[in-house]
């Protein structure tokens, strides 16, 4: 994503609570009810884009192990990671990276990202992401993408977004994954405004 959206990110995080970032969840929302209801504990998790979510930590206490957290800004993740105690760090991975930039990742049995996809506007990265997911995921792995559904929002935090509804989502990694379910989320903000996110949950050939 380049050195300019870090920089943004890094921005943003740095200057705003949890509860003024648009994308923000009380609760664990679609993302943690699909990831528990498709995989067991003991699966391995990569949390792609996990920003400062509380999602990995709470993952880690229900037994999903190991839990790498991959997210462009440093300072997302040092917030994450402060929550988790430290008796589940050993179980847990924090790295900095950009999604583009084909990051050494290991092998897992979930790979899960909510609304860091439909950043993803050039049909080049789009490849860049399918390519990697595919050559991470293990055989039967599961794949859980969460993006902005084709009524919600054509921006987020000042950058461009790409909208999709279940099938045109789903088709982006027809050629490795096989469409386990569709979900939509109406997620609100927490200053009340309602974005519609649309889900799919996919195996790996």
């Amino acid at each position: 994503m380049g050195t300019g959206l870090k920089d943004h990110w890094e921005t943003i995080y740095a200057s705003k609570a949890d509860a003024q970032l648009s994308w923000h969840q009380l609760e664990l929302g679609a993302s943690y009810k699909l990831i528990t209801e498709f995989a067991k504990a003991g699966s391995s998790v990569i949390d792609i884009g996990g920003g400062s979510s509380s999602l990995a930590g709470q993952l880690a206490m229900d037994g999903f192990r190991p839990i790498t957290v991959l997210d462009i800004s440093k300072a997302a993740l040092a917030r994450a990671r402060s929550r988790v105690t430290q008796s589940l760090q050993v179980e847990m991975a924090w790295r900095v990276g950009d999604i583009l930039t084909n990051p050494e990742l290991p092998p897992c049995d979930v790979w899960h990202d909510r609304a860091v996809f439909h950043f993803l506007v050039e049909s080049g990265d789009q490849a860049c992401y399918v390519e990697l997911a595919a050559r991470t995921i293990k055989q039967r792995g599961i794949l859980i993408v969460g993006t902005f559904a084709s009524d919600g929002p054509e921006r987020c935090s000042g950058l461009p977004v790409q909208r999709y509804d279940q099938e045109c989502l789903a088709n982006v990694f027809g050629a490795d994954f096989d469409l386990k379910r569709a979900d939509i989320e109406q997620h609100v903000t927490p200053s009340g405004v309602r974005q519609p996110f649309v889900y799919v949950v996919m195996e790996h050939r």
